[in-house]
């Protein structure tokens, strides 16, 4: 197998191009981000479920069930060994969504609970 193929076909018509990492179960797109093999599942994503609810892998497996412990604890420990650079991509990330959340008006539906000071 290339080194520049990834093990396992990726159905996303985003993902042009995956590079092996020397974990199992992670590529990286085009772009640098890192993948689960065989998923449109990003590493990040997994660990923003982890850090929200507090889940073990074994609690990751039942809430995704597609996939498995291997991918879980590849993930993690990609993460672990990336942190800083994981961590900043989910600070500008945040950042984005209050950006955001600051320039367009609240929902009707918001409105109406913020008027009533329900929210």
């Amino acid at each position: 197998m290339r080194d520049d193929m990834p093990s396992e076909p990726i159905h996303n018509a985003e993902v042009l191009m995956l590079a092996e990492t020397r974990y199992e179960h992670i590529v990286l797109s085009a772009t640098r981000v890192p993948l689960i093999t065989g998923t449109t599942m990003k590493v990040i994503e997994l660990v923003l479920a982890q850090l929200a609810h507090g889940w073990s892998p074994e609690e990751l497996h039942f809430q995704f069930p597609y996939l498995t412990l291997g991918q879980i604890h590849s993930a993690l420990a990609y993460y672990w060994d990336h942190r800083e650079e994981l961590d900043r991509d989910i600070e500008r990330r945040l950042e984005s969504v209050n950006q955001l959340r600051r320039t367009l008006r609240p929902s009707p539906l918001v409105a109406r609970l913020q008027t009533k000071g329900l929210i």
